[in-house]
């Protein structure tokens, strides 16, 4: 669909609904189906349409095509930008299920398969499986009527369907999944459409279709560059992220307000962080400068503990290795206290396994940390997916960067785990917006005991 004409399908989003038969001409569907998170037996697949409508899915294991089950009807409304979410369960483990959407009682073909899998269920059966994971950060989908003048920000968006042809069991995505501009804040209205206009893609259709896929968010998606627990409508984009997002639950007892949780698959637990509802602002000097804040730190730590997986992989928006402290990036080095907090208790406790995976930079490295008595830290950074490029971090003081890790250019990640349980291996490719290997690199499981 052309770049205008789908801006006017957009807008159709907050445009009054028109009620009246729906023609065999119309195009009920603005995006998706996205598939959410899996567990063994059950799974979240998530629709957005352009009026108020009834939404079911089909679906049926791949082996017995002929058993076709289906999900209570959903009326999509207004108020939540026309998003219908669909939990199915009494799944099997370890099967690819097909499914198709039916809207108002008529089957919509997607030009591109629909499916998703269930985690298998090895314990006590199996070695783990073998799986992949891909990663991004920074989507920026251009919009002429509010972009900056000049040269168009965004670009490159076949990086989706390449990394859909890479087929991850699932994606993360590592916040700034959408770049509110400052015409969209100061009305609910406005964060829906940024973030309908993002996620109406063409391109990234294929990808949300095909995996589970789970978000954590930076400061585009949750508000201006940089900001923090101050920022005015965070209640309006925290509703947006989770109305765009099928992540398993948002927040936790203490603080419900955060968007934090965490899923596994095999032998692997995904820690997804808040780094920006109770974040102080970057250039604080006073009083105290929680990054995560006391609460999310504690979960974290806690969640580490209790964790039996051979890999632990924590995501967080900014980078946590990287010791540069310059103006202007945003690192947790500038949150030193809460820094040395977090990786000081981790050595403590004796928490083996933990990689971090962060976005936000607008360039990818590997940062490996030594510690002295007690296993490297790894930080895998890779951005931005279809933002613009930054060259800045070549000169910048990252003393932990792994030589031929540093990428200027557009950019994913695969995380693939493999071998044995006593012998996992993650092996990390960053790839090209084409899908080619710009470096790879293997951590074995036993280099973070």
């Amino acid at each position: 669909m052309p770049r205008f004409a789908r801006l006017l399908a957009t807008l159709a989003l907050l445009a009054p609904a028109v009620g009246g038969a729906q023609s065999a001409g119309d195009a009920p569907i603005q995006s998706g189906p996205m598939v959410g998170h899996a567990e063994m037996r059950a799974a979240q697949l998530w629709l957005q349409t352009k009026r108020p409508v009834g939404v079911r899915f089909e679906y049926w294991d791949e082996a017995t095509p002929r058993k076709v089950l289906t999900t209570p009807e959903i009326r999509t409304t207004r108020e939540n930008a026309f998003i219908a979410k669909s939990v199915i369960s009494l799944l099997e483990p370890g099967r690819t299920y097909r499914y198709a959407v039916v809207v108002d009682g008529r089957r919509v073909a997607r030009p591109y398969p629909l499916k998703f899998q269930t985690p298998p269920l090895w314990q006590w059966r199996t070695e783990p499986p073998e799986f992949t994971v891909a990663i991004g950060s920074c989507t920026y989908i251009n919009d002429p009527p509010y972009d900056r003048p000049g040269t168009p920000y965004g670009g490159d968006y076949q990086i989706f369907p390449a990394i859909a042809a890479k087929q991850p069991q699932a994606m993360i995505w590592l916040g700034d999944n959408c770049y509110l501009r400052e015409a969209d804040s100061g009305s609910r209205e406005t964060v829906l459409y940024r973030y309908t206009h993002s996620r109406s893609t063409p391109e990234m259709q294929p990808l949300l279709a095909a995996c589970s896929h789970y978000a954590i968010w930076d400061d585009h998606d949750y508000g201006p560059n940089d900001s923090d627990r101050a920022y005015r409508d965070k209640l309006n984009t925290r509703a947006a992220f989770e109305l765009f997002t099928a992540n398993p639950t948002y927040g936790f007892p203490e603080r419900p307000q955060l968007t934090t949780t965490m899923f596994s698959w095999g032998d692997v637990d995904f820690f997804l962080m808040d780094d920006r509802t109770d974040r102080a602002p970057n250039q604080r000097k006073t009083g105290e400068k929680p990054y995560l804040g006391q609460a999310q730190v504690r979960w974290l730590v806690d969640s580490l503990i209790s964790s039996l997986a051979t890999f632990k992989i924590v995501c967080i928006g900014n980078q946590v290795l990287n010791p540069a402290r310059a103006a202007g990036i945003e690192t947790y080095a500038h949150f030193a206290v809460e820094q040395k907090e977090l990786l000081d208790t981790i050595a403590a406790e004796g928490i083996h396994g933990v990689i971090f995976v962060t976005g936000d930079r607008h360039h990818a490295e590997l940062t490996r940390m030594p510690r002295e008595g007690t296993y490297p830290l790894y930080d895998i950074t890779t951005s931005p997916l279809t933002a613009g490029v930054s060259v800045r971090g070549e000169s910048e003081a990252n003393t932990w960067r792994v030589p031929d890790t540093y990428l200027k250019e557009r950019n994913f990640a695969l995380l693939k785990f493999n071998g044995p349980r006593k012998e996992r291996v993650l092996t990390v490719q960053l790839c090209r917006t084409d899908g080619s290997v710009a470096w790879e690199r293997v951590i074995p499981a036993r280099e973070l005991q």
